[in-house]
C-alpha cells in the first residue's frame, strides 16, 4: 500500500488527503481537520460542511 502521508501541520496520518490553498502559503498534504481549520482562518463565516461523520 506505500507509505501513509502525514499532515504537514499536525503530523497524524491522513486518510482523506486536501492539498493546501497557494494563498496559505503552506507546502504539502493536509488532514480533513487541519483543512477546515485552515478553511475556517481564512474564510470566516458559515460554510456547508461535508463529511462531518469523519469528525
Amino acid at each position: 500500500m506505500g507509505l501513509k502521508e502525514k499532515c504537514v501541520i499536525c503530523n497524524e496520518k491522513i486518510q482523506l488527503r486536501f492539498k493546501a490553498m497557494e494563498e496559505w502559503g503552506i507546502e504539502g498534504t493536509l488532514c480533513g481537520k487541519c483543512y477546515s481549520k485552515k478553511l475556517n482562518e481564512f474564510y470566516p463565516g458559515e460554510h456547508i460542511r461535508v463529511n462531518k461523520h469523519l469528525d
